[in-house]
């Protein structure tokens, strides 16, 4: 079995855990390796998220920094249009009705707003710019290798399993 560390090798190795027989198993070890370099670059994104500064009033909700970290999380898709292995941050609806906070926290444009809800009184506002990028292309080298890796291990399960099989 040939593999290569992009989406479609990563597509090819998903059909082929489908069709062996103890797939399900090796479909579960290998997200759990594909997920395991992602851990600390996850870690550092949140501390980085916790770090920035808060101000302002925090109407009885849900702190919006703690919001936003709790909905960081990796991802691993092994088939479909979006097969592959990335760091997700879902959209925060119920803290203080920003739903696009991860982005715009993420953001150097920053975002604008009204002042205490004074529609009249509007200001820009900027979170930590590249809290989220940084530290994923600081290791994309170390993700890609680490995919490979866990690729070719899983293939030679495979492989194994078939000729014992």
């Amino acid at each position: 079995m040939e593999i290569r560390a992009d989406v479609d090798g990563l597509k090819a190795l998903g059909r082929a855990l489908k069709k062996d027989a103890d797939g399900k198993a090796l479909r579960r070890d290998l997200i759990r390796e594909l997920k395991k370099p992602l851990v600390p670059a996850v870690a550092e994104i949140k501390a980085g998220l916790m770090s920035m500064g808060a101000g302002g009033l925090r109407p009885g909700g849900e702190a919006l920094r703690t919001a936003v970290a709790r909905r960081i999380r990796p991802e691993v898709k092994l088939s479909g249009f979006r097969a592959g292995v990335r760091v997700k941050a879902r959209k925060v609806p119920a803290a203080r009705g920003f739903a696009n906070a991860p982005k715009r926290l993420n953001s150097s444009k920053g975002w604008r707003h009204p002042v205490f809800g004074h529609r009249d009184r509007w200001v820009v506002q900027f979170g930590r710019p590249d809290y989220f990028d940084a530290p994923l292309r600081d290791r994309r080298d170390d993700f890609r290798q680490a995919v490979t890796e866990a690729m070719e291990a899983t293939a030679r399960r495979i492989t194994d399993n078939a000729e014992r099989g």
